[in-house]
């Protein structure tokens, strides 16, 4: 499931929160890469992959998150995969987890 949402706050602080949600909130949490990409008038686009192990999943998923202002307000855009096992990929609602903990920290900036 993919989403994007509009916030309040400038892109780094953006990225600064979302990364503090994912590796402070949780203990299998981390970082797997984070890649900057500058554009001109000083816009930039932050793209950055996480994985966190979730038990109801049975194994691990990763979420994909670009902030960027490219286009003017700070644009986040959430994809999460590799959650559930087999040809169905059922996975007890992980995905929508992990990209729900970071539409709740982000909540009150939404625009």
């Amino acid at each position: 499931m993919a989403q994007n949402i509009f916030v309040s706050l400038p892109p780094y602080e953006a990225a600064e929160r979302i990364h503090q949600t994912i590796i402070g909130g949780s203990v299998t949490g981390e970082a797997i890469d984070r890649c900057q990409l500058n554009g001109q008038g000083g816009t930039v686009c932050l793209v950055s992959v996480y994985e966190k192990h979730y038990w109801r999943a049975g194994n691990r998923l990763t979420l994909t998150v670009t902030v960027d202002n490219l286009q003017g307000p700070t644009r986040i855009h959430l994809v999460s995969g590799g959650g559930g096992e087999g040809l169905f990929r059922f996975d007890w609602g992980a995905s929508k987890s992990f990209e729900s903990s970071i539409l709740e920290v982000l909540g009150p900036y939404r625009i």
